[in-house]
Order: structure tokens, then C-alpha cells, then sequence
């Protein structure tokens, strides 16, 4: 098996994200989490498995109990450099249903960065008295950096990627695969569906991720629809393309609802224009999801958001049973739980645990 400790960080850096993927195993089993690429369909699968069990347990006192039994002997850190409501909540949550005691920088003003300490320094730091590093930061690459970095160290810690600069977000990725897993349960699975992505294509982390994971998925149709500054890049075509994955990419946002199983709409995130104000030049009255949009989609038909979101979801749908963006937003909770028991090998013991009737 691969180990980072085999492998100078330049030579390392030469590999694909595909190759990458075997060095963030350790006997076998899952150990650091940065890239969606980590995760074929069996991996998908058992995840998903996995999250819905824990789910099952947690509807009862005594099976909440079991679940903070599991952990209560480790340590997570959350390292939120960059702004976070959702993510940071929802690990922070599901460490507690695990048991794990939590610290966390969300500034670092308040941490030893404000004096000129590096963020390598910070995260090695943070390995001494944590046995999880959660982070998330505006710069892309830096959760893979740590992961090699504290590899070679006399204490490694794994490492879970909660968001990296424009390029990753590979935990948001696997709660969208696991809310569509539970949304096509009885329609035969994700497989042979149409997913449209609209807006921010470019710039959306979730996106790019989530693109990656669907190619593990039979017969799937993945269409873009977004302005031209704002398209999905050429990188991820590339990789669905090799994986023989039908793309479909346009300006025209409408003339696609009607043929989707699932909608995953995206705001505009300009907190990475070069120049403030460049998206607001970007007409994009046109990606918009409003009410009446509704009569012409599919009865059973999915719509996702990985939030926060501006306008480009009118409220008037939050009603609409297709509506599962508040849903899937828990069940990023269940499903960040399962990877944090995973790494820590509770994953077994979580499915032979007895459910309780109640």
C-alpha cells in the first residue's frame, strides 16, 4: 500500500488527484479525505449505508447513547479559515453524535497567525493535541499539503478536506450523492438519470466534486447550464468525458428543466472575482429556479442547493416536495458522521449494533 511517507512532496504533486487517492489510505481503510476522487461506487454505496444506519440508531435515546460511546477518547480540531455556517456546523455536530470533544479557529486573529505564524506551523500544532484536523480554507491545496506534511511526522493525524479553494469539496459532494441515493431509492438509483447543474459552474467547488462522483454512476447525463464566463471548466469535462460520462453544456437554462431528474442549483460566488464587482457585469437573471418553473418539471424530479443561496431559488419553492436542499443540508450531518466513524474504524460496530424498537 502507497504511503505518503514513501514519497517527496514534489513528486507527489506529478500525480493525478486518481493516483493520489491510495496514498490516503492506511491498512487498507480510509484515513485522510481530500479529494472526491478517493470514492468509486462500492465506496459510495457502503457510505451511504453506513449514514442511513447511523440515522436509525440516533432516533433513540439508548441508540444515541451507543453512538457518543464510540469516540469520547478522541479529539477533532475544526480549522475554519474561511467563512462557514453549514459545514462547520454539521462536522461540529456530528463529532458531538460520536462522542468527540471539539475545539476550533474559525479567526485567526485569535490564533498565533496574527503574530506571522504559518498555517503549516498552526496545523502542526494543532496535531499535538488533536487526533482529527477538520479544515477548510480559501487556499486550494493546502488540506492535501497538511495530510503529506503531518504524514511525515512522528504523530499523523488524518486530515478531512471541508472545503479547499476553488478546486475541492469532496465531503458536500458525498452528502449530494447520498441525498440523490435516498431521493431514487424506488426509482432505480442514480443510475441513467439527468442531473442540470446552473450557475456559478466555474467557481463551484460542490460542483466540481460532485461531477466527479457521478461518474461512478451507469448511463448518468450531466448538463451545464450557465453563462459562458461561469461554464464548468474543461478540466472536469476531461475527466467525465475519459470516464465516457454524456455531457451536455449550454447557455440555456430553461429548455433543460423539463428532462431533469434532479436540479442542483448554485449561487454566484463572487468572493473569488479578481476585481470586486466583475460577476455583477455577468447577466444572470437567466439561472434562476422561480415558482413557475415548477409545472414544467418532472413529478419526481429532485431539487438540490448546497446553500447558501441568494435569489437564484425563489423562496415560493421551498414548498414544493421537490424541494430537498433543506434535507440534504442534514443529511450532510449523517453522512460526515459515517466518515468520521470510518476513519477511526466504528464503522462495523455501528452496523452490528441492535436497533431498539421504540
Amino acid at each position: 500500500m502507497p504511503d505518503l511517507k514513501d514519497i517527496s512532496w514534489e513528486d507527489f504533486q506529478k500525480l493525478d488527484a486518481a493516483s493520489k487517492a491510495p496514498y490516503f489510505l492506511r491498512e487498507g481503510h480510509l484515513y485522510h479525505v481530500l479529494y472526491a476522487q478517493q470514492f468509486g461506487r462500492a465506496g459510495l454505496e457502503e457510505l451511504g449505508s453506513l449514514a442511513t444506519r447511523i440515522r436509525f440508531i440516533a432516533k433513540s435515546d439508548p441508540g444515541m447513547a451507543f453512538l457518543r460511546g464510540l469516540l469520547p477518547f478522541k479529539r477533532a480540531m475544526l480549522y475554519f479559515t474561511q467563512p462557514s455556517t453549514r459545514t462547520f456546523l454539521s462536522f461540529r455536530s456530528a463529532c458531538q453524535i460520536l462522542g468527540m470533544p471539539c475545539g476550533d479557529v474559525r479567526d485567526t486573529a485569535t490564533s498565533s497567525e496574527f503574530k506571522g505564524e504559518s498555517q503549516e506551523d498552526s496545523v502542526r500544532t494543532f496535531s499535538s493535541y488533536f487526533d482529527l484536523i477538520i479544515m477548510r480554507s480559501e487556499i486550494g491545496g493546502l488540506a492535501e499539503r497538511m495530510a503529506w506534511v503531518l504524514s511525515n511526522t512522528d504523530r499523523p493525524v488524518p486530515i478531512m478536506n471541508a472545503g479547499s479553494g476553488k478546486d475541492q469539496h469532496p465531503t458536500q459532494a458525498l452528502l449530494d450523492v447520498y441525498t440523490l441515493q435516498r431521493s431514487f431509492e424506488e426509482r432505480g438509483g442514480i443510475d441513467g438519470k439527468r442531473i442540470v447543474f446552473v450557475g456559478d459552474l466555474a467557481r463551484g467547488r460542490t460542483v466540481r466534486s460532485l461531477a466527479v462522483l457521478l461518474a461512478n454512476y451507469d448511463g448518468v447525463t450531466l448538463s451545464f447550464a450557465a453563462p459562458r464566463p461561469l461554464q464548468i471548466g474543461g478540466d472536469i469535462l476531461e475527466i467525465l468525458q475519459a470516464r465516457g460520462i454524456a455531457c451536455d453544456v449550454g447557455e440555456d437554462f430553461e429548455s433543460r428543466i423539463s428532462g431533469a431528474d434532479a436540479i442542483y442549483m448554485t449561487r454566484i460566488q463572487d468572493e473569488w472575482d479578481a476585481r470586486k464587482g466583475d460577476s455583477a457585469r455577468i447577466d444572470t437573471s437567466r439561472y434562476r429556479l422561480e415558482a413557475r418553473h415548477l409545472a414544467g418539471m418532472k413529478k419526481d424530479a429532485v431539487i438540490l442547493h448546497p446553500m447558501p443561496r441568494r435569489d437564484e431559488i425563489s423562496t415560493d419553492v421551498d414548498r414544493d416536495p421537490r424541494a430537498m436542499y433543506w434535507r440534504q443540508m442534514r443529511n450532510g450531518m449523517w453522512i460526515r458522521t459515517a466518515l468520521i466513524a470510518g476513519i477511526f474504524g466504528r464503522d462495523r460496530d455501528i452496523h452490528d449494533h441492535e436497533i431498539e424498537d421504540r
